[in-house]
């Protein structure tokens, strides 16, 4: 089964809107299953779209893109992996074989993105210092319209060219480029960490930082239970909180039931 040009522009369109959406408006967010469902749809077979997209969810537990890092786009993986699927009819197999290295190479695109955004940052803060404001709001959409490419390139190219292309692209890359993306991802987690401790009321709760730290780094525990355990420990603080405001509330009203009862 070949694809039809309208379902390679809807697919390319798709991938596209993922990234958009991620950073903008987050309909979906990172629902990997159903951007494997909608590429299903276009292709003609739901059902297996919805199965592929749900195994890339599976792989994708546990993973997440923490304080600025970067990991395989797997939503990106999954309307690849449905699109060979469906078109070659060997099954969800012969689509993971494509789909997840596609995923993997859209890490590099993601940090080499990353990079030339804190460059529109930077110039568009430039525009502010000088009070250019307009230059500014001509220049901050253009990076908007720019980050989905991302996703959108890859999977254009995977479609149509298929496995080959995506090999030569890996291949092409030079060593001392790929090492450089790989160093600015990994720096990437730890600027993006320490500007969230910047918001983080650490002299209140910074005990908590030092055991999360310790269960992961030392006792090796699965984000899985650091979250269940955090959730446990938020909760006696989410009530003590709870309990304050409704004291307060109880507080002012009584003082303005004191100050009508004087009034009259």
């Amino acid at each position: 089964m070949g694809l039809s040009l309208l379902q390679v522009v809807l697919i390319t369109a798709l991938a596209y809107f993922k990234t958009l959406d991620l950073s903008t408006t987050q309909i979906f967010a990172f629902d990997t299953i159903i951007y494997g469902a909608i590429t299903g749809l276009i292709l003609g077979n739901f059902r297996l779209g919805l199965e592929t997209g749900a195994t890339m969810q599976l792989m994708s537990l546990g993973v997440a893109a923490l304080g600025g890092a970067s990991m395989p786009d797997y939503p990106v993986a999954a309307i690849i992996a449905t699109t060979i699927a469906v078109t070659t009819g060997k099954g969800m197999a012969a689509g993971l074989s494509l789909g997840v290295p596609v995923g993997m190479l859209c890490i590099n695109f993601d940090v080499l993105l990353k990079l030339i955004n804190s460059a529109f940052a930077r110039k568009a803060q430039s525009y502010v210092n000088k009070k250019e404001f307009k230059k500014m709001n001509r220049l901050i959409p253009c990076m908007t319209l720019i980050y989905p490419l991302q996703s959108a390139v890859p999977v254009f190219l995977a479609i149509v060219f298929g496995k080959p292309v995506v090999e030569s692209i890996l291949n092409f890359m030079p060593k001392w480029f790929t090492v450089g993306l790989n160093v600015a991802g990994g720096m990437l987690p730890a600027v993006g960490i320490a500007m969230l401790l910047t918001y983080m009321p650490l002299k209140k709760y910074g005990y908590w930082l030092l055991i999360g730290f310790v269960l992961a780094a030392y006792l090796k525990m699965a984000t899985l239970g650091l979250g269940i355990l955090g959730i446990a420990a938020a909760i006696p603080t989410y009530r003590q909180l709870v309990a304050q405001n409704e004291m307060k509330k109880a507080e002012i009203k009584n003082d303005l039931n004191e100050e009508d009862m004087e009034d009259e």
